[in-house]
């Protein structure tokens, strides 16, 4: 029988804590298998370790602990009140252990494994769709979990491990991140229907300089591009609305509010007209990035080889 213990092992001499989780986690596993069996030996046997090794880590947990948890008769034990408590407990833990593990080797099948993919909210209503439905093709069982947002924001989920892959725009340089350029996309004028230019076709962005913008709002890569295009273009643009979604800004353009430098539509929207801009060369690069060094799972590579190969042809014509 293990007395209690005023001062538990896991306290040092000094008084200082230290990490209970460390001194009690490897041993989780074989305090269930004693308790379950009531016997040391077959516990010992099932575990494969041996019985002399398991008695003595099961004294060494109560030492730690301070308290007793099984009352000894020869190899046969049974559970002490605090036993059966802490056994609860145990339980738990190592069914949560166990449903981790699960998971993690569940998101690393290489036929039905999970991708953490994000994407700009510019690419969801037909580039994502079709990347996914071409990729599935060959991989019909991999799961994707989808992160829409601006590009920021995404590469902030990257380096907290949030997302596998994200496409963004502009393509990142830092020195954490990998990132390839897979495609170019041409940004247009967007101008109500009776606007002064409405029935040009194309227009050099100077000659908007005396117009009021709609953007997106800061920290979207859009809004720093439409920003150093503004300023290439010799001037600084008045704004007169930040939104969130590039269809927000072409309604209200539509609506006489502004002018916009947007991607193409993925459906013509009535009440403007899409210019094109000859100077200065007004186009934003899309790229796929990922965590230096980290390594992949077999779904995410494939994915990630699969993203590769469409470069040039990411976007729709």
């Amino acid at each position: 029988m293990v007395h209690q213990r005023s001062s538990p092992q896991w306290l040092s001499s000094s008084g200082h804590e230290e990490d209970i989780r460390a001194v009690l986690a490897p041993r989780l596993a074989h305090f269930e298998a004693v308790a379950r069996h009531e016997h040391v030996t077959r516990a010992a046997q099932e575990l494969g370790i041996p019985q002399s090794t398991l008695s003595r880590a099961m004294v060494r947990l109560e030492q730690d602990l301070g308290v007793a948890l099984f009352a000894r008769r020869g190899r046969t034990v049974s559970l002490t009140p605090a036993g059966r408590t802490f056994l609860g407990s145990a339980e738990r833990a190592l069914a949560e252990v166990e449903k981790a593990a699960e998971s993690v080797r569940a998101d690393a099948d290489p036929t039905a494994g999970k991708v953490a993919f994000g994407f700009l909210h510019t690419l969801g209503s037909e580039t994502v769709p079709a990347l996914i439905r071409a990729f599935r093709t060959d991989h019909p069982k991999v799961r994707f979990q989808l992160v829409q947002n601006y590009g920021e924001a995404m590469i902030e989920r990257l380096r907290a491990g949030g997302l596998d892959l994200c496409l963004t725009s502009p393509v990142p340089d830092a020195p954490d991140l990998v990132a390839r350029r897979l495609d170019e996309q041409r940004l247009r004028l967007v101008v109500p229907d009776d606007h002064r230019l409405a029935r040009r076709r194309r227009v050099r962005l100077a000659e908007a300089e005396d117009e009021t913008f709609v953007t997106l709002e800061p920290g979207y890569g859009l809004r720093r591009i439409t920003d150093d295009l503004c300023a290439e273009a010799g001037f600084t643009p008045r704004v007169a609305f930040e939104g969130e979604e590039a269809e927000t800004l072409r309604g209200l353009v539509a609506a006489g509010l502004g002018v916009a430098l947007l991607p193409p539509p993925a459906v013509a929207r009535p009440g403007v007209v899409e210019l094109t801009v000859t100077a200065p060369r007004a186009v934003r690069e899309i790229g796929v990035a990922w965590l230096d060094g980290h390594p992949d799972t077999p779904p995410v590579a494939a994915f990630k080889r699969f993203l590769l190969s469409r470069r040039g042809g990411l976007l729709p014509d």
